[in-house]
């Protein structure tokens, strides 16, 4: 099937009230001008450079998504055109990015990583560290004044083992949960991006409310 039937195909099935990011790191433009002539205005990338120079080159009304780890000396390439970065996974990152955003006069959305997974190569902040986080942004607003948190990401462990991975999404379910009551200027969750091409269906049933879906679309790479 063609990106754009594919596209069509998720799209169908996806719930209303589910966001769609289309994961497009490694692929060439005109395949993510095929999504984009199909309707798709989400793209998410996972590294900087590559993601700035697609944003040169597609029209302007496309939402970027920074999905992967990010180093705090390459934030200042994106923050002119970025719509929302996933992977905030430490207060010295966010900090860099409500700096920068200050000097272009915006507030860019984030999302602060979770780590949900057994392995430990995957990013992420623990519960301690992110209660800890949060009670500094809510206190500190005039220091956080140009980011907004706007809710968590997570990734599940790379198994098979569908039960495990059922688990460890409605884990980041419930610390979703337990601060979605939250409601300042730079701090209001409503955003739970979690499940990808291979587990975007379970996380949708455990909660989730943004789906970050690439080769189902675009192919294997």
């Amino acid at each position: 099937m063609s990106i754009a039937e594919n596209l069509s195909e998720i799209k169908s099935a996806l719930p209303p009230h589910v966001t769609l990011v289309a994961v497009s790191k490694t692929k060439p433009v005109t395949d993510l001008m095929e999504a984009y002539n199909a309707g798709q205005r989400i793209f998410g990338e996972n590294k900087i450079q590559e993601m700035t120079d697609k944003w040169q080159q597609m029209p302007k009304d496309i939402q970027w998504h920074m999905i992967g780890h990010v180093q705090s000396n390459k934030v200042k390439y994106m923050i002119p055109y970025v719509r929302l970065i996933h992977g905030v996974d430490s207060l010295k990152l966010l900090q860099e990015i409500n700096r920068l955003a200050g000097k272009w006069r915006k507030k860019v959305d984030c999302l602060l990583q979770i780590h949900i997974a057994e392995e430990e190569t995957k990013f992420g902040l623990n519960e301690e560290e992110l209660e800890e986080m949060l009670k500094q942004v809510q206190h500190d607003q005039e220091g956080f004044e140009n980011i907004r948190i706007v809710g968590l990401m997570g990734m599940a462990t790379f198994t098979d083992n569908q039960k495990q991975i059922k688990r460890e999404f409605l884990h980041l379910k419930t610390i979703f949960d337990k601060h979605s009551h939250l409601n300042t200027d730079n701090c209001h969750l409503t955003t739970l991006s979690m499940g990808m091409s291979g587990d975007y269906q379970l996380a949708i049933e455990c909660g989730s409310n943004m789906v970050r879906i690439g080769s189902s679309i675009f192919g294997s790479r």
